[in-house]
């Protein structure tokens, strides 16, 4: 009876030890075979399912999917036809590009800035005329004064007079007018303009006998003469030009110049010359010095110009205004009441 009992349980327990030693790549393969391949169906549009999904071939729902490549074909056909957005979006410019742009808008903005300066000066520049008919008047009696006097006695001396002596004189009167320049740098708070004119009186008084030379204006020195008056002067602390002004035998003026001409007239030597038709004789042969080393430039001005008096008043205000802007680029103090 044990042993009878002793076999049953050997034969239950082989039966159940087989039952679980089954082999498990053979239990995969056959779970896998109860999963057949198939089609992924998307009932969605076909253009979204490519662009999200550009590696997988996706037909439409009830399409066969047996031929992905030519169904992508037919889709890109169809959206041709269609005329829709292509998948590639537009080049973005490049950083040359946009560095080229950026600097083509910042030539064009200080284009536009210095044209606006110029439009600004231009109307600084302008000048009230409410004198038109005298200054016309002394405009054509200083036209006739040059071309019957000043230029024919200026052709003759130059004939006679050899360049380098006029260039000569004219440094000896232009040395004379050391105290207009030398207190108007001061006044303009021009020190090193100040320091320089100084520099040059002595080395052009010296070693220049006595103005006739200029080696102060040589590169080893390099002392350039500062072209300063009391008109320039007045502009500096914001007096403005006021009206346009033609003194007959002066030429062209403005109401602060003609100011201005008072002053620097005090402080010419020249004019302390007695009796007064020598001081007049002495400063006319210096006109006629001037005159001659000059010669052509107010017939060009008549040449070109439609209205020579009209062109001549507007040249005269523009340089006079563009000589104070520039001393007053340096620093110029607060202005006064006066006006600009």
């Amino acid at each position: 009876m044990k042993r009878l009992s002793f076999l049953v349980f050997l034969f239950a327990f082989l039966v159940v030890g087989c039952g679980h030693s089954r082999n498990p790549a053979s239990s995969l393969s056959s779970s896998a075979d109860s999963f057949p391949p198939r089609f992924v169906v998307v009932p969605s549009n076909p253009e979204l399912s490519s662009l999200k999904f550009p590696e997988v071939a996706v037909a439409s729902e009830g399409g066969s999917g047996d031929e992905p490549e030519k169904f992508n074909a037919g889709r890109e056909e169809a959206r041709a036809e269609a005329g829709t957005v292509s998948d590639s979006p537009e080049p973005f410019p490049s950083s040359p590009e946009l560095l080229a742009q950026s600097t083509d808008e910042g030539a064009d903005r200080k284009r536009n800035q210095a044209e606006e300066q110029e439009a600004r000066d231009e109307e600084a520049a302008k000048i009230a005329d409410p004198l038109e008919p005298f200054n016309r008047a002394m405009h054509q009696f200083n036209d006739k004064l040059y071309f019957w006097a000043l230029k024919p006695v200026s052709q003759g001396y130059n004939k006679v007079v050899p360049e380098r002596a006029r260039v000569s004189v004219k440094n000896f009167f232009s040395n004379l007018g050391f105290p207009v320049r030398f207190l108007s740098c001061l006044l303009q708070a021009d020190f090193s303009g100040a320091a320089t004119e100084l520099g040059r009186f002595a080395v052009n008084t010296i070693w220049g006998v006595g103005g006739l030379l200029d080696p102060s204006s040589g590169q080893q020195l390099n002392l350039l003469k500062r072209d300063a008056d009391f008109g320039q002067t007045l502009g500096f602390y914001g007096v403005g030009q006021g009206f346009y002004i033609v003194w007959p035998v002066l030429g062209p003026s403005s109401a602060r110049d003609s100011v201005g001409i008072v002053g620097d007239f005090f402080l010419y030597p020249v004019s302390y010359i007695r009796p007064w038709y020598d001081w007049l004789a002495v400063r006319a042969y210096q006109e006629v010095n001037d005159t001659s080393l000059r010669i052509g430039d107010y017939e060009s001005l008549n040449e070109m110009a439609i209205d020579p008096y009209v062109a001549l008043r507007d040249a005269y205000s523009q340089y006079r205004q563009k000589k104070v802007e520039a001393i007053r680029g340096k620093g110029a103090p607060p202005k006064p009441g006066g006006v600009r």
